[in-house]
């Protein structure tokens, strides 16, 4: 794969191979077509109506397609050598194309003709890109340069200097006033679109950057590097790594911040937890001893303890300082996949694949109580903040509410279609979130267990919930591979978190509540800024 492209409205995903385009069905998550091509296709974008897509190939050509058929609609000649990039105006008229010829071409996107060659480059133009309001084109290079040219006369208005490898990607800020460059020489770099002036360079990528594109609030940054294996997130204003934690080698299933939020917790399916410094991003050590995927993780409340739930049947307590491990609480029939501690940290709550809840005395070990009611496996469990409320989320498509003092189920939350994956409450005890395989998050009152709202917005699994610290925020991560942020009180969406490129299996906000971590089955831990 060599590129992709999203069309307009999202539905779309294209995809540019080495023996042609794939056209994807991004809700159904299913392959609409596939275009063959004769030679490597090396990038791909839509028109701003999403009517037509524009290919750059290896056979020195453009190509337009329709993107409802997939028929050709038109080839575009002029280029001697290699298409390396292709790019449309933002009003949809011109296509900019850059070549391995040196040069970018600018093409009238109804008819095909060529409107005019911008010569200037000393070497293969990688990446093209225009300015929002359609006035200025950007051209990167291996030349080590980036050129400014006026999109209407073709007039060179300015070339960036300061890269010491060639550019092989440019993007501006959707606002217009900032464009980024990846390169070779493994740096990005901001510049002042109307100046020109070099604004920060961020290092940290230990290979050539390939990609890079802003959020639409233009607030963070993403680079691709294809060697270093990493997609890292940048804070623009300040220049910040907002982080990429790697180091598992298996899907991760769940993260969790120590009460201080100087370490988190992180489990995987290759059986291991890790413990990472929240500040460095630093792995600081590799917690071994569950024989299978590790599906939660959980710190005590004064941050001493660490709990994981296993497939080996077995939750584990482990010294959070040192990693030793203290204790192996067996009785569970099948895998354990949520663990929680209760709010003064005497009680250890673990659900399991068995149907069943356990209740165990954190300090000693022993188990106390087994809850018995749901039908199906229990895939979350959660105290109130006052301790007094234990609630659970089962494949029976219901949330159960227990009095913890006596086991005695108190309530059934019912209204979802499907298996309910996680269930958190709110930092008053007021409301409860649990959210489920139908793609929605469920708002409940704990007290009455009346549904108080739905959020859909998700277009698959929900996995995972948890609120933000004061309860302003609720996050979700979902099967969709976004995490959505959610105003509390009204409902409303706030902000989609994209990056993951697999299921997002767990969100956890910090203490402080200014970073949200989330955990996918691609492998990584990302730290998000929270707004």
């Amino acid at each position: 794969m060599y590129n992709l492209a999203f069309s307009p409205d999202g539905r779309l995903l294209a995809v540019a191979t080495g023996i042609g385009l794939y056209l994807y069905d991004i809700p159904a998550l299913s392959e609409v077509r596939f275009i063959a091509t004769d030679a490597a296709v090396f990038d791909i974008a839509f028109s701003p109506d999403g009517r037509l897509l524009a290919s750059g190939s290896r056979d020195k050509t453009v190509r337009l397609w329709d993107a409802a058929s997939g028929q050709l609609v038109r080839t575009l000649e002029g280029h001697t050598i290699s298409v390396f990039s292709v790019a449309f105006s933002p009003d949809g008229r011109l296509l900019a194309s850059g070549a391995r010829d040196r040069t970018v071409r600018l093409w009238d996107a109804a008819s095909g003709r060529l409107v005019r060659t911008l010569k200037g480059h000393g070497d293969s133009v990688f990446s093209v890109a225009f300015s929002p309001d359609g006035r200025l084109l950007a051209s990167g290079s291996l030349d080590n340069t980036i050129r400014l040219w006026d999109a209407a006369s073709g007039q060179l208005v300015r070339t960036l200097e300061g890269h010491t490898g060639g550019v092989l990607s440019v993007a501006f800020s959707l606002d217009g006033r900032l464009l980024a460059s990846g390169s070779l020489d493994n740096t990005i770099r901001l510049w002042d679109a109307a100046s020109g002036q070099l604004v920060r360079t961020l290092e940290g990528h230990t290979n050539s950057v390939f990609s890079v594109a802003f959020s639409p609030d233009g607030r963070l940054l993403a680079s691709g590097s294809l060697m270093d294996k990493t997609v890292r997130l940048w804070d623009t204003a300040s220049g910040q790594l907002l982080r990429t934690l790697e180091g598992h080698t298996g899907w991760v299933r769940s993260v969790a911040f120590a009460p201080d939020g100087r370490l988190l917790a992180s489990g995987s399916d290759d059986t291991t937890v890790r413990l990472w410094d929240v500040a460095s991003g630093k792995l600081l050590r590799t917690l071994e001893g569950h024989t299978n995927w590790v599906h939660s993780v959980a710190f005590s409340p004064d941050g001493r303890l660490l709990a994981s739930g296993s497939s080996d049947k077995t939750v584990r307590l482990w010294d959070a300082a040192s990693g030793q491990l203290l204790r192996t609480l067996k009785g569970h029939g099948s895998s354990v996949w949520s663990v929680a501690f209760s709010p003064d940290g005497r009680l250890l709550a673990s659900g399991s694949l068995d149907n069943t809840i356990r209740l165990w005395d954190a300090a000693s070990g022993q188990l106390l109580r087994t809850l018995e009611g749901h039908t199906d496996w229990v895939r979350s469990v959660a105290f109130s903040p006052d301790g007094r409320l234990l609630a659970s989320g089962s494949d029976d498509t219901t949330v159960r509410l227990w009095d913890v003092a006596s086991g005695q189920l108190l309530r059934t939350l019912e209204g979802h279609t499907d298996w309910v994956h996680s269930v958190a409450f709110a930092p008053d005890g007021r409301l409860l979130a649990s959210g489920a395989k139908d793609q929605t998050i469920r708002l409940w009152d704990a007290a009455s267990g009346q549904l108080v709202r739905t959020l859909a917005e998700h277009t698959d699994w929900v996995h995972s919930v948890a609120f933000a610290p004061d309860g302003r925020l609720l996050a979700s991560g979902a099967k969709d591979q976004t995490i959505r942020l959610w105003d509390v009180a009204s409902g409303q969406l706030v902000r989609t978190l994209e990056g993951h490129t697999d299921w997002v299996h767990s969100v956890a906000f910090a203490p402080d509540g200014r970073l949200l971590a989330s955990g996918s089955w691609d492998g990584t831990i990302r730290l998000w800024g929270v707004p």
